[in-house]
This record gives C-alpha cells, structure tokens and sequence, in this order.
C-alpha cells in the first residue's frame, strides 16, 4: 500500500518529478485546480471537488463533491490514479480507503502570506513532475505580489466576515486566508484576538471598530443584504455602517491563495482605499 505523501514547504522537493507523468489526476480544492491549469496541464485532470469553479470549463469535469466531505465511493468512481488536495482535503476515513486502494493522495501545503503562494505553486508542480513549470509560475506571481507592496499611512481596519446566521457574527481572526489577503491587500485585520474563523459578541464587533466590512459574494439565501447587515444591532455601531463601507468579492478569488492573489490582492486594495 503506498502511503499518502504529504506535501510541505521542506517535503515536497523529495516527490519524484516524472513519476506522475501519466497520471489521471483528481484536484480536489478550488486552488489546486487552478494552479494545474495555470501550468498548463490542465489535459491530465480527469475530476475535480465542488469547490473547483474557475476557469469555468473546469465545471465540465465530473463533480466529485465537496472537499471537506469526500465518500470513497464518489472518488473512486472516476477512476484517479493520482489526487492532489489542498490541505483540510478529507475526511481521514476516506482519505485512508484511497490509500488502500494504492492511489497516492498528495496534501498540497496551505499557507496566507506571499511565500506560501509560491510554495503552494512549486508543489502542485512538483506532484505533477513539471517543476520547471512551477518554478517560473511562482517567480512570475511573486513578483506580480512584490509589485503590489506598498505602505499605506492609515491602513483601513477591515472586519472579515464570513456570516451572519442566526443574527450572529462570525468573523475571520489571524491565520486565516482572510486575515492573509486583507495584509496583502493593505489593511490590517480588525479583529486579532484569535485564530480562524469564530462567532464574535456583540461587544467584540463593537471594540473592533472596523472602517470596511468584506464579505463573500454570495447568491440566494446565503447573501446578506447590505440593508440587514447595516442594521445588525453591533454592525450598526462600526464606523463601516456610518459610512456604508462594505467589498463584496468571489469567494475563490479572495480566499484561494492561487495564481489569481495578486488580482485579488489589488482589487481588494482598491476598493479598500477607493480608487478606480
């Protein structure tokens, strides 16, 4: 049985680079099939997971299901002898019903700052045995994010929100992509106070005092109108509901830490500091 090989920043470099040359490959992460397409190997993808939606064609796929909820069944149906996933890609039960199988489940590091993107690039390259390819992708958007460095004099304070359900706030901490992008993007995260993502007290959204919200563009019942959100009885308090500030971005886009950062990374930063 071969073991799953788990690909980080130190590790990945010791993956094979031509032993996956013929692979049917299954990306499971929206991130993930990105980077594949973005080396242009796109030819080599047999399946991808829900959250794989751009470039659009890729929805022409068969649609394995959701990469946090992954069923054996559902993934073996389409006959992979080579998954790539992002990190969080599971649960362990299946992942351990594909490695029994005999096919290779490569955990592709995560990370939200500007380094991570490249390793993250140079990783998927690798398990595809193109690092070559990786190698000139990831010094192509690194430098695309090392162009959009730049220091601002009052940085906006930004309050991450990922819903509102229930009438409560649940709002990105530190070590989230959320948190990471809002960095790149020029802002400083208003709310500091932990890790990932967590419901907040009327109180903490108070104390946070945050100048723009940003959410996820959302469709349906998962939207929040901008009218229900400056009504929220905390929301109301911030100086973003005084001024109505609020950025609505893809969720891919915003959060993915992929090829396309540094385009969200700039449409963040201008929308944050009202240019164009």
């Amino acid at each position: 049985m071969k073991a799953r090989i788990l690909a980080s920043a130190l590790a990945f470099t010791a993956l094979s680079t031509t032993a996956f040359a013929d692979e049917r490959v299954l990306s499971i992460g929206g991130s993930i099939t990105e980077i594949v397409y973005a080396l242009g190997e796109e030819d080599r993808l047999i399946a991808r997971d829900t959250t794989s939606s751009f470039p659009a064609v890729v929805e022409e796929l068969p649609d394995v299901g959701y990469m946090r909820a992954l069923s054996p069944e559902g993934v073996l149906s389409v006959d992979p002898t080579l998954i790539i996933a992002e990190a969080g890609s599971g649960p362990l039960e299946t992942i351990e019903v594909l490695e029994g199988a005999n096919i290779p489940f490569i955990t592709i590091p995560d990370g939200f700052d500007r380094p991570a993107v490249a390793t993250k690039i140079q990783a998927v390259a690798q398990a595809l045995g193109v690092p070559e390819k990786g190698e000139e992708l990831a010094a192509e958007i690194d430098a695309q994010l090392a162009a959009l460095e730049t220091s601002v004099d009052a940085p906006a304070r930004v309050m991450f929100i990922l819903s509102t359900q229930g009438g409560r706030i649940m709002a990105s901490g530190t070590n989230t992509a959320a948190d990471g992008i809002i960095a790149l993007a020029g802002g400083t995260n208003a709310v500091t106070g932990f890790e990932g993502y967590n419901p907040l007290t009327d109180e903490a959204v108070t104390l946070a005092a945050p100048d723009v919200i940003v959410m996820m563009a959302r469709e349906g019942d998962h939207n929040t109108a901008d009218a229900d959100l400056w009504a929220h009885p905390a929301i109301s308090t911030t100086p973003a509901a005084q001024t109505q500030s609020i950025v609505r971005m893809n969720g891919l886009l915003l959060l993915g830490f992929g090829p396309r950062t540094p385009e969200a990374a700039q449409a963040l930063h201008s929308a944050l500091y009202d240019e164009g």
